[in-house]
């Protein structure tokens, strides 16, 4: 079962926008909207401003790199190198399986 901690339905925000509308009052919630999206907005373009400052970066020092593809061959020789390894260990205990 799944719960949505942070789900908010319609009525519980129209009575969040009730009680801001009784705190603020109704003149003062445009410039606070404005506030919000402005800050949004400046927020956005700073994380725009970081990607492109990464993959500009990884241009730069050509770290043209398949993570996936390098993570797949690492497991490759890792499962080539213990499958050697149980095959050695096999062939060394076998004659002590045998006695029993």
């Amino acid at each position: 079962m799944i719960h949505l901690l942070f789900f908010i339905s319609g009525a519980e925000i129209v009575f969040i926008l009730f009680i801001l509308i009784m705190v603020f009052g109704a003149d003062k919630l445009p410039d606070m909207a404005r506030f919000l999206g402005k800050t949004m907005k400046s927020f956005r373009h700073a994380t725009d401003e970081i990607k492109t400052e990464i993959t500009k970066q990884k241009k730069e020092h050509n770290f043209d790199f398949d993570l996936k593809k390098e993570v797949e061959n690492q497991t490759k020789s890792i499962e080539s190198k213990t499958s050697n390894l149980k095959d050695d260990i096999e062939d060394a205990i076998g004659p002590i399986k045998r006695r029993f």
